[in-house]
């Protein structure tokens, strides 16, 4: 082989390998974001349209539930594919960052963001951080069960009634951030045991076991089933589109979602991820979720209070342990039991 030949492919081979060693490898591709998205599909094509208009970074959106995307983390653990988690219930991201799947990142936005917030980043060590907040409960269809002459339900215990067999619908909280926080909810409210008990006579009235965990809200909007267990902010939304979905907040309290936003570890794309998240964390960028049906309570002091988000004030709201509950280890005891006693029942 000649030196001018050898000189060429040194050189070709050098390139290969700044392009190889570049940090993350692929992440000298350049301008683009993998987003896994836990919200709405109209706020997750929006949220995404707007940053790519607004940087020029290009954005490959997957909108899957929280525990969906949770278990993808998991699979994806030795090989990661996406770069960003934005929203879904934030215990599954608590359990990501307990499993060394997320990686820690302190935003410049932090002192902006309300306390809840804030103490969301502190207990997954900035692994995470909240974008909104949201309060769990059920709807009924008014019209529905005026015709057929059912009571009214008011509280968790009022679902067991005989009268709505087959007229209950929630989420599967293997799937599902919203039905692992009523599962949460229900263990702190009744005692573990007792919980259990409660979701096996529950299991009677169910009609289905959804994916998605706003899915119920908008079966008892088109009439599919009488009641439907979900976020109060997507209960708020099907009575937008349907004046006859009725909003409750259980009578013997009900726990909540601190909504939140993850970098994953291993991202290819790292900078757009830190970028993506210091948008998203700003006033214009969460005033884009109640322009797309979601009314939660923003994270930021600056972004407005959309007049539809039910008053978290006036809601009884347990003091929802967090620590425990976005612990894998707990995730995965609760969630084996739940498989084996009430979904494996029916």
């Amino acid at each position: 082989m000649s030196k001018g030949v050898m000189r060429r492919a040194a050189l070709l081979l050098g390139g290969v390998l700044a392009v190889a060693m570049a940090p993350g490898g692929a992440r000298a591709q350049g301008n683009s974001l993998v987003m896994y998205c836990g919200v709405n599909e109209a706020w997750c094509r929006a949220a995404a349209t707007a940053f790519q208009a607004q940087t020029g970074v290009r954005v490959d959106m997957t909108r899957q539930s929280a525990g969906e995307i949770f278990a993808r983390l998991r699979a994806e653990r030795t090989n990661p594919r996406g770069d960003v988690w934005y929203g879904g219930t934030g215990d599954p991201h608590l359990q990501a960052a307990s499993d060394d799947l997320t990686e820690p990142y302190r935003s410049e936005a932090l002192p902006q963001l309300r306390d809840w917030a804030q103490q969301q980043a502190a207990r997954s060590q900035n692994r995470t951080v909240g974008i909104y907040m949201g309060a769990l409960g059920f709807g009924y269809n008014e019209r529905e069960l005026k015709r057929r002459n059912l009571p009214v339900p008011a509280c968790w215990e009022d679902l067991l009634k005989p009268e709505y067999k087959g007229e209950v619908q929630m989420a599967n909280p293997n799937a599902s951030g919203t039905t692992w926080t009523m599962l949460a909810t229900l263990v702190q409210l009744m005692g573990e045991d007792k919980a259990f008990d409660y979701l096996k006579r529950l299991n009677v009235n169910i009609d289905q076991y959804t994916s998605a965990g706003a899915a119920p809200a908008q079966a008892v909007m088109r009439g599919e089933t009488l009641i439907g267990i979900a976020f109060q902010h997507d209960l708020v939304d099907a009575a937008k589109q349907n004046p006859a979905v009725k909003v409750v907040s259980p009578c013997e309290g009900t726990g909540f979602e601190i909504g939140s936003m993850s970098i994953i570890r291993g991202a290819r794309h790292p900078e757009e991820a830190k970028r993506f998240y210091e948008w998203a964390l700003t006033p214009a960028a969460q005033a884009i979720a109640a322009q797309h049906g979601s009314y939660q309570l923003p994270s930021n002091t600056g972004t407005p209070v959309p007049p539809e988000a039910p008053d978290i004030s006036s809601i009884k709201l347990i003091n929802y342990d967090f620590e425990k509950y976005g612990s894998s280890a707990e995730r995965t005891r609760l969630l084996s039991r739940w498989t084996r006693e009430v979904q494996n029942a029916r």
